[in-house]
């Protein structure tokens, strides 16, 4: 279940975003339409289309009331949007964090949309977040706030409706909570697709754990291939340590890649002969989730990490990293987006102009809700795969998604950014208009 150290380790950046956050004034909402603009202009998509895919189709707003364990009753803001159900249930994590706020979580759910379109998933796009601190809370507080805020969203969530996940700050003891109170103010039958990233024995699947970071490899050494480069000649810096950060960087590393730096809000840390990253990994599991105190490399800074001259940058933690005020600074031959929206719009055309590849996001994160799309089929089916079979099933399906968007890239000569984006809108656009006029 959800321990204090899982706490820790997937609160600790949330809890240090506004003094790593080089730009928080920034709009994560104004990023993700600017992009989805630019798409929708290459595409000369119809005014109906852009008006659709330009809002969320339902935004929720609620305030949880939740007594805490020294007799106070706080009041928790809380929320969940729908962005679009064109191409099925909406599909999107909760975020338990200080930052959480309307605009990032309906810039979150957009990208859900357009994520799921790149790799062809039955989905639309949704996300939610509760503005908390979960590293200040206790165990029994945050079950507490998890039960008030499924019961607030249960016309919300449903196997067919609406099917969340975890995201920062939560994992998948936070998702069990939710599976259970879901089933008891539902007469006690049990869904469990209502909710992907379960515990293995609550019905979740193999691979989900390592599915996001798993997914950040492979469509790295895809553009590895596109840029002539071999993974052994390769050196990389992977910022943020959590779920995403630290697979990306083993299974990166099990591929040849020297990873060199690595990060998370403890500090950073340079080794130029890289880093044994499973020795790290331990580490961190018994240091309570961090990097903190860690003493096998150089200490260096945040912006150093971003900065340093290597071929790979995978920015795995936190929105808006990389700005108009860093990007001209930027040396790596290829950024992967491991984390959702670390690149702001406004660096977008300097990183362009140095020619930097970049896998987006919406491509390069893409591996977590392919693995919650077949945790999401064995619960329906009553049927589970094995690891090997999970990534035999997923690899493919990030592979193709890779060359749709490569092959936009080279056709329309636009920025794989672009390119990924053209490859969503086009289709969510289509179902919009199969489905015909309201």
């Amino acid at each position: 279940m959800y321990r204090e150290s899982d706490a820790k380790a997937a609160g600790g950046e949330a809890k240090t975003a506004k003094k790593t956050d080089p730009a928080p004034h920034i709009n994560p909402y104004d990023s993700m339409l600017a992009r989805f603009n630019q798409a929708a202009d290459v595409l000369k998509l119809d005014a109906r289309s852009r008006a659709v895919l330009s809002v969320p189709e339902k935004v929720v707003q609620v305030h949880l009331p939740v007594a805490m364990d020294d007799g106070r009753t706080e009041v928790f803001e809380g929320y969940r949007v729908i962005h679009s159900t064109t191409m099925g249930p909406s599909k999107g994590g909760i975020r338990y964090s200080m930052n959480v706020d309307m605009d990032e979580v309906k810039a979150l759910a957009a990208w859900m949309t357009f994520k799921c379109a790149v790799v062809e998933l039955p989905y639309g796009g949704g996300k939610g977040g509760v503005k908390c601190d979960p590293t200040k809370m206790s165990i029994g507080e945050l079950e507490r706030l998890t039960r008030a805020y499924t019961a607030a969203m249960s016309d919300v969530f449903g196997p067919d409706l609406d099917i969340p996940a975890p995201d920062m700050g939560t994992n998948a003891g936070v998702m069990a909570w939710i599976v259970d109170e879901y089933q008891k103010i539902n007469n006690n039958h049990y869904y469990p697709a209502v909710i992907t990233g379960k515990p293995i024995e609550l019905g979740g699947s193999q691979g989900r754990e390592a599915a996001t970071g798993r997914g950040v490899m492979t469509t790295a050494l895809l553009g590895l291939q596109k840029l002539g480069l071999r993974p052994e000649e390769c050196r990389a810096a992977v910022q943020g340590f959590g779920n995403v950060g630290s697979f990306a960087a083993k299974l990166l590393s099990a591929q040849g890649v020297r990873v060199v730096a690595i990060s998370d809000h403890t500090g950073a840390f340079y080794n130029p002969d890289g880093f044994l990253i499973n020795r790290v990994i331990q580490y961190v599991k018994a240091n309570g989730g961090t990097l903190a105190g860690f003493n096998e490399g150089q200490k260096i800074t945040n912006e150093d990490l971003l900065t340093m001259d290597v071929e790979i940058l995978a920015p795995c933690a936190l929105e808006n990293v990389i700005t108009a005020a860093n990007a001209d600074k930027i040396k790596a031959k290829m950024i992967v987006e491991g984390a959702n929206g670390p690149v702001a719009a406004e660096a977008d055309d300097i990183l362009n102009k140095k020619g930097i590849f970049i896998i987006p996001d919406i491509l390069a994160n893409a591996g977590g809700v392919t693995v919650s799309y077949f945790e999401w089929v064995q619960n329906r089916r009553g049927h589970y795969w094995t690891e090997s079979e999970i990534n035999d099933r997923a690899d493919p399906i990030m592979s193709r998604a890779f060359e749709r968007v490569y092959q936009a890239h080279i056709l329309h000569k636009i920025p794989m950014r672009l390119a990924a984006y053209l490859v969503a809108v086009e289709r969510v656009s289509k179902g919009l208009h199969l489905k015909g006029k309201y």
